[in-house]
C-alpha cells in the first residue's frame, strides 16, 4: 500500500502535525480571553486551559450588590463560564486547523 519512502515520508509528516500541535498547545496555554456579566460589571480573564488569572468586579456593583450576596455570586459565575466559552472557541479553532481534512476520529489523536 505504501512504499517505504511512503511510509517513511508519512510518519515524518505525522511527527511534524504532532510537534505543532504540541506548540499551539503551549501558546493556548498562555492565550487570555475575557468573559463578561451584567454589561460589564464583572470580567474574568482566563486562559485557554482554564486557568483564572483576574477578576474585575466593578466599585459600583459591589454598592449595589452589598444586600444581594447572591446576585453577586451569579454574575461571577456568568462571567467565569463566558469566559471558559471563549476559550473552549478559541482553542478549538486553533486547532481546528490541525484536523482539517483528516478522516472522523483522527483529530483525536492530536488531543
Amino acid at each position: 500500500m505504501f512504499g517505504k519512502a511512503g511510509l517513511g515520508g508519512l510518519m515524518q509528516q505525522a511527527q511534524k502535525m504532532q510537534e505543532n500541535v504540541k506548540k499551539a498547545q503551549a501558546e493556548l496555554a498562555q492565550t487570555e480571553v475575557e468573559g463578561q456579566a451584567g454589561n460589564g460589571l464583572v470580567k474574568v480573564a482566563a486562559t485557554c486551559n482554564h486557568v483564572v488569572t483576574k477578576i474585575d468586579i466593578s466599585p459600583e456593583l459591589i454598592s449595589e450588590a452589598a444586600d444581594d450576596k447572591e446576585m453577586l455570586e451569579d454574575l461571577i459565575l456568568a462571567a467565569l463560564n463566558d469566559a471558559y466559552e471563549k476559550g473552549e472557541s478559541t482553542s478549538a479553532a486553533r486547532m481546528s486547523q490541525f484536523t482539517q481534512g483528516l478522516p472522523p476520529g483522527f483529530g483525536d489523536f492530536f488531543k
